[in-house]
Parts: C-alpha cells; sequence; structure tokens
C-alpha cells in the first residue's frame, strides 16, 4: 500500500524533520516545501524532493494553499500532513486538499471548522456530556445591556475570548463589570484584524487553573482512544515551556473520568487521528472542565510517545492510507510507563522580557544520551530568522518516576552548546531546579509569580 503513495509536508523545522522520519518507516517518498529563508534548514535536505513555494514570510509561503497545492500537484503526492500551526487547524485547507484528490492528514474539514469555532466546540462538548465553564454564546460588542448582563450569570473574574481564535490572542481577563464592555469590544476588534471573524464570548476564569490534556486518537468510525495525559501549565503568555507526560498529583479516577470524556468527545464527532481535548483543572474544587480541542499533532505529543511507545506520527499516516488500526490501538493494549518531560527552547532573551533574538546558530552541538529525545529542525551554521516561531528544538527526557526525568531533562539541557544568538536555556533549568516545580505545585500563572527569581 505504502509504494503507492507520496507525502507533501506542508510545514517546516523541527515538525517536518520529524513527520519525514516517520515517512521513512513507512517506505513514503517524502515531498518537502520552503521559503526562501528556509533553503538550508535539515527538512529541505532529508526529504527526497523538495520545492520552493515563496518568500520569507508566512503570509507568502506556508500560509499560501495555492502554491502547496501546486507543489502537490506537480510532484504526484497523495498525502498531505500539516504539522502544527500555519495550515494545519484550516478546515478550507482540509476541504482543498479533498478536492484536490490529496489526502489531508487528518480529521475532517467539518470536524476541523467545528472544533475551531470555540463557541461551537463548548456546545459540542456539552452534548457529549464533558463539563464546561459556564459562559456564553458569542456577544454583540454593541448591546451593551446584553454584555452586562451576561457578564452578571457568568460571573467575575471572567474570560472574554476570541471565538474563531487560539494562542491567547484576543483573550482578556476582566475582574469587574466596569471593564467589561471596553473589554469584549477591546477583544473584537483584536480578533478581528487577527482571524479576520471578531466573534467573542465570555467564559468564567478559573483563578487558579492547570492545564491538563487528553492525547486521544480517533479511527473516524465513532471510535477513539486515549493515550493518557499531559499536563502544560507551565506556560508564558498563554504558550507552554515546559509539558509532562502524565499529569502529576492528580487522583487516578479524576483521571479516569478526563480521560473518558476526552474519548466520548473525539467519538462523538467521529474524529479521525490524532488529537488533544484540553481541559482547565480547577486545583482548590479538582473540578476540571473542557478548555478547547486542537485537531492536529500537539508539539508535546512527543511526551506521549515517550511513555507509551507509540509512533503517534506513524499512525496518523497508516490511518490516512486507509489501514485499520482498531486492534492494535484498542484501548486496552496502550499502557504508560514512568514520566515524560519536555522543554522547548527557544531562540529569546528572558532578561530582556523574553524578546526574540534571531541570529546565526554558530555552534549547535546536541548531547546523545539515554533517556533523551532531542527533536531539533535546525543545524550548526544554520540562521533562526524572525520570520517565523522562535522555537529552536524541544528537548525531553524519560525516567521511571518525575523526578528522575526532572534531572535527566536539566542533565541534557546543560550539555547542549548553543553560541550565535541567546536562548532560555538557563531560565528552562531555573524553572526545573524550583522547589515548586519540582514540588508539582502547578498552576498557569506559576512562571507569572516566580518570574523575578528566574530571570535573576
Amino acid at each position: 500500500m505504502t509504494d503507492k503513495h507520496t507525502l507533501l509536508i506542508a510545514n517546516r523545522g523541527e515538525i517536518a524533520c520529524r513527520v519525514i522520519r516517520a515517512a521513512r518507516k513507512l517506505s513514503l517518498r517524502t515531498i518537502a516545501v520552503y521559503s526562501e529563508a528556509d533553503r538550508d534548514l535539515p527538512h529541505v535536505q532529508l526529504a527526497d524532493e523538495a520545492v520552493a513555494i515563496g518568500p520569507a514570510r508566512a503570509s507568502e509561503s506556508y500560509l499560501r494553499q495555492d502554491r502547496i497545492l501546486d507543489a502537490a500537484r506537480r510532484t504526484g503526492a497523495t498525502l498531505l500532513h500539516p504539522g502544527y500551526g500555519f495550515l494545519a487547524e484550516s478546515a478550507s485547507f482540509a476541504q482543498a486538499c479533498r478536492d484536490a484528490d490529496v489526502r489531508f492528514v487528518g480529521p475532517s474539514p467539518d470536524v476541523i471548522r467545528l472544533m475551531g469555532d470555540k463557541d461551537q466546540a463548548r456546545q459540542a462538548a456539552a452534548r457529549a456530556g464533558v463539563p464546561v465553564l459556564p459562559g456564553t454564546g458569542k456577544l454583540d460588542p454593541d448591546n451593551a445591556q446584553e454584555l452586562l448582563a451576561a457578564g452578571a450569570k457568568t460571573g467575575f473574574p471572567l474570560f472574554v475570548k476570541a471565538a474563531a481564535g487560539g494562542g491567547g490572542i484576543g483573550m482578556r481577563v476582566v475582574p469587574h463589570a466596569d471593564d467589561l464592555v471596553a473589554s469584549v469590544r477591546a477583544s473584537s476588534s483584536m480578533a478581528q484584524k487577527a482571524f479576520s471573524d471578531g466573534s467573542v464570548y465570555m467564559e468564567r476564569q478559573v483563578e487558579r487553573a492547570r492545564h491538563v490534556e487528553v492525547q486521544v486518537f480517533g479511527f473516524g468510525d465513532g471510535t477513539a482512544v486515549h493515550l493518557f495525559d499531559r499536563d502544560c501549565s507551565v506556560q508564558r503568555r498563554h504558550q507552554k515551556v515546559i509539558e509532562e507526560a502524565g499529569a502529576p498529583l492528580i487522583a487516578d479516577e479524576i483521571r479516569r473520568k478526563m480521560t473518558q470524556a476526552a474519548v466520548g468527545l473525539a467519538a462523538s464527532c467521529r474524529y479521525e487521528g490524532a488529537g488533544t481535548v484540553e481541559f482547565l483543572f480547577d486545583t482548590a474544587t479538582r473540578e476540571f472542565f473542557f478548555l478547547e480541542m486542537n485537531t492536529r499533532i500537539q508539539v508535546e505529543h512527543a511526551a506521549t510517545e515517550m511513555i507509551t511507545g507509540i509512533d503517534l506520527v506513524g499512525a496518523q499516516l497508516r490511518l490516512a492510507m486507509g489501514e485499520v488500526l482498531n486492534a492494535e490501538l484498542a484501548q486496552h493494549t496502550i499502557e504508560a510507563r514512568g514520566h515524560a518531560i519536555e522543554a522547548r527552547v527557544y531562540a529569546e532573551n528572558p532578561a530582556r522580557n523574553f524578546m526574540p533574538s534571531p541570529g546565526p546558530l554558530d555552534e549547535l552541538v546536541l548531547p546523545e544520551m539515554a533517556g533523551v529525545r532531542i527533536d531539533c529542525g535546525y543545524r550548526q551554521g544554520n540562521v533562526m530568522t524572525p520570520y517565523y516561531d522562535p522555537m529552536v528544538m524541544k528537548v525531553l527526557a524519560h525516567g521511571p518516576d518525575r523526578l528522575s526525568a526532572i534531572d535527566t531533562l536539566r542533565a541534557a539541557l546543560a550539555a547542549i552548546r548553543i553560541t550565535g544568538l541567546t536562548s532560555n536555556l538557563g531560565y528552562l533549568d531555573a524553572v526545573l531546579a524550583h522547589r515548586r516545580f519540582r514540588a508539582g505545585d502547578l498552576h498557569t500563572g506559576l512562571l507569572t509569580e516566580l518570574h523575578a527569581a528566574l530571570t535573576r
């Protein structure tokens, strides 16, 4: 079956390299795409063929559906893996692939569209019996009276969120009713600029929350399984910095209910392939609530692969090629062993408010250590440009327990050498060494609380 397929990877950097590695194991011919800024990156050399798709700016290259599909047509690609970011959660792109007779490696356009609208996703979760926070549907920013009534019903403090967005864009905390109308209008304006959709909604804020997510895999037939959970609470400006599998200090019964809820949601929408159901966990009440569903592979999928031994990207590709995986990935066959933790190494300067620090990788030396996995999309001599996300690599460690995994990760980070640009290696080690992190005292505001201690 595999010799009939050619795979185009509509992405760059470490995730493109990761997909190519999985494809090679399946004897798939691979096609890379690249912008002018990326012509010397490893994913271009790793692929069997590479196609230039435009200038450095993503809007003129990696976000150009027409150029990517033209590359697929010219190279005879029958499969397309979107990676994460860029067009990975674009329902219109998934539909365009289908119209061009190229198999999009991921769920259907309808499911992507459903989960991409945060308001509709909340409703779908509620129908599937998943707990959701008190909140509203889409709001009219011009109706102040309606906004105030909705805020009072939701309860303060609350979040105003962009219905079409992600990454914290357009999200605002509203502590009091006095700030509500102006906040809704500001969020709507920002969402319109970022997503061409100014729709916003309200959701009650959990003041001391953990961000816990469940990795799911759906078979497209109304059945799905989970591959356990991850904690992604250690984040800055709503961007994840450290992730671990599984989530520490959560009671087995709560973990069971959370994974059951995630599987129920995936099954109810006939989800296909790898996805992640994200929850807010209230550290005070021990309740969990639906946050969103990501209809793609996650940056942190590697942590789940380390504890389960399952190649998630390989499973994505095999399912897309028509293989039936229900028996091989039956729930009773999936086991978790030990603990895995991942740190994202960024080209940024923690001492200057984490300002991106593009520049040449004059020296890039990566260790080879037992229990360590490094996914990197660069090599020594490459240049980190200002056009894309500043993540240089992700570094993962596995151990029989959480503290041993943390210590192994610290050793791996200490062995990495990067010169030519500023990185957050020291900052990551400070987080991993902090007593509160080591104790599992996690919540989404932790890095803000510890900012002074971690950056001095």
